[in-house]
């Protein structure tokens, strides 16, 4: 992180020290987000839950009948020639306590653009691992819908040396949503246009101090 982004950085947490448990997470996250400024969203973009001082965690979501252990790692899932919109999926993993998590593992998998999973190979699946800052950023399309379900992708995050969190992330304003059980709003990431693709963001918070 350049010195000048540090420094924000600690003021912002500083700051947030002192308001208790009025620490939002947005002070940190302000600096965090620099260096992705495709990811500053405008401020009718839903938000996703903010960050207090001992919030609650992300929640857990089932990973579903279609995860694979051993993705590769990568960040770019899009595949050469894919017809679907292209997405840069990015955030921040944070603790409870609002602070970046490094090196955490992120799992990333999804429906094609025909609404289909590969389960023979890896298409559209991948892992990496989050920065210093705890950044993440991938590049993918988005899923096709199938039966029964709105459109999402499946995540595990693993903080290093800790528990799995298993959970889904949605899409804003998707019809689909208010007939999917296993929808949470909670889970809906914040995504905006960016030229022909879309810019999403969503901020894990990992059950840790």
């Amino acid at each position: 992180m350049q010195p000048s982004r540090r420094r924000i950085l600690e003021s912002a947490l500083a700051v947030s020290g002192q308001l208790g448990v009025r620490r939002l997470r947005i002070l940190a996250c302000a600096a965090l987000a620099a260096p992705y400024p495709h990811l500053a969203f405008a401020q009718r973009a839903a938000p996703t839950p903010q960050c207090y001082d001992g919030d609650a965690p992300t929640i857990r979501q089932t990973d579903g009948p279609y995860f694979k252990p051993s993705s590769p790692e990568r960040a770019d899932l899009a595949e050469p020639g894919t017809r679907g919109r292209l997405v840069e999926l990015g955030g921040v993993v944070l603790t409870r306590a609002c602070r970046p998590v490094a090196r955490a593992l992120l799992d990333l998998w999804h429906a094609d653009e025909r609404g289909e999973y590969d389960n023979a190979g890896f298409r559209y699946r991948g892992h990496l691992f989050t920065d210093e800052a705890g950044r993440y950023r991938f590049r993918t399309i988005l899923p096709a819908l199938y039966t029964g379900r709105t459109r999402h992708y499946h995540v595990k995050v693993q903080a290093p040396e800790r528990p799995v969190l298993t959970t889904q992330l949605y899409f804003p304003n998707e019809p689909a949503n208010a007939r999917d059980g296993l929808f949470r709003r909670e889970l809906v990431m914040r995504v905006a246009d960016a030229g022909d693709g879309l810019a999403a963001r969503f901020d894990f918070v990992l059950d840790l101090r």
